[in-house]
């Protein structure tokens, strides 16, 4: 018995792999209903800080992983004592904390944008000397909610910014003028197998990911460089199950590493279809001590999000796609931006399948 902590889409997409090597599903999640309760067998409604559901959790489970990173770490730590957790209390630890984040990477010899903790207005106001504008604050936690940063491009935005300081200590960061959003699935397991997935290109509208492509239009130093960071990584964590990294790389060829994302991620649903191993079935095995094949990206693939205004004129091109890959997440009176699955095109010609999207008007 499996339990996943979340019942969103990823939960949903990890559930699916469980389920074709023989486990049982539970999850845990507020939502009656939710994505991955849809295809599990059965699901505990609780809002993730109630210690006394978690416990219970536990208690009916043989193996516990998330799809909230959010979680407690403390919660996970009191779980271990009852459940295997394989993915452990300390990766959630980091990857809570931009500062302890930035510390790990740096400790790595890992390339991050220039930084400061900030406490005070004061602070940012020292630190600008040496970030620059334009820069941005964040907080160290509260992350993947649009409301943990605020981008400061002259003076006039320091006091705006202000209100980020109210929810504790934050972080500022330079600006990286980027070329390319890059990302890399990594996979480790606990008899210290690793693999890592083809390096993925990135576009973003609006802070949620619109495309992605692979592999990434970038050259093989960059990708030897990416895979080196993605095993170090791994290693330096004990990573096990996936772990997603999170990079910009400017037009001089800099690489940039921007965040953690201690589960599998969006970015990496092209694999279901596009690599001999989805990074789901990847995590499930790791996370169930099985081994880890070779995997290989048997096409070239591009990914687009279908948001829930996009719905209806999506559901028309899979009369007219029949070559694409229509995944959609199961949710129920989604609203404007919210994630409702995902279309990947496997091709031989990436440009011609990019206007191919484009052409259809629906992602304007």
């Amino acid at each position: 018995m499996i339990g996943i902590i979340g019942g969103g889409e990823i939960a949903r997409m990890m559930a699916l792999s469980a389920k074709k090597m023989g486990y049982r599903i539970g999850v845990l999640d507020p939502v009656k209903d939710s994505p991955a309760a849809q295809v599990s067998d059965w699901q505990m409604i609780a809002q993730y800080d109630n210690q006394e559901a978690l416990m219970d959790f536990a208690m009916k489970c043989d193996v516990i992983t998330y799809e909230y990173d959010n979680i407690d770490a403390d919660a996970i730590t009191k779980m271990k004592k009852t459940v295997s957790v394989p993915q452990g209390a300390e990766l959630l630890s980091i990857t809570q904390d931009r500062l302890l984040e930035k510390a790990y990477l740096e400790a790595s010899n890992i390339n991050l944008a220039p930084y400061a903790t900030i406490v005070t207005i004061e602070d940012i106001k020292g630190a600008i000397d040496g970030i620059g504008f334009p820069c941005v604050l964040k907080t160290i936690s509260e992350r993947h909610n649009g409301k943990d940063r605020f981008v400061l491009q002259s003076e006039d935005d320091i006091l705006k910014a202000a209100y980020l300081l109210k929810r504790g200590t934050c972080v500022l960061e330079a600006w990286i003028p980027f070329e390319r959003e890059l990302s890399v699935m990594v996979v480790r397991n606990q008899a210290d197998q690793v693999i890592v997935f083809p390096v993925t290109e990135n576009i973003h509208r609006d802070r949620t990911l619109h495309e992605s492509i692979v592999p990434a239009r970038v050259n093989h130093y960059v990708e030897e460089e990416i895979e080196r960071i993605a095993r170090t990584m791994a290693e330096k964590l004990e990573l096990v199950g996936v772990l997603g990294i999170e990079m910009f790389i400017t037009s001089s060829g800099t690489l940039y590493v921007n965040e953690l994302i201690p589960r599998p991620h969006h970015s990496g649903n092209y694999s279901m279809e596009a690599c001999s191993l989805s990074q789901y079935d990847a995590h499930i095995r790791a996370i169930c001590g099985w081994p880890l094949p070779e995997m290989e990206l048997l096409s070239p693939a591009v990914m687009t999000t279908i948001l829930a205004e996009h719905e209806e004129a999506a559901k028309i091109q899979i009369q007219l796609k029949p070559n694409w890959n229509f995944y959609y997440y199961g949710k129920d009176n989604a609203i404007k931006g919210q994630k409702i699955g995902h279309i990947t095109v496997l091709t031989e010609d990436v440009e011609k399948t990019l206007a191919t999207i484009s052409d259809t008007g629906i992602w304007k």
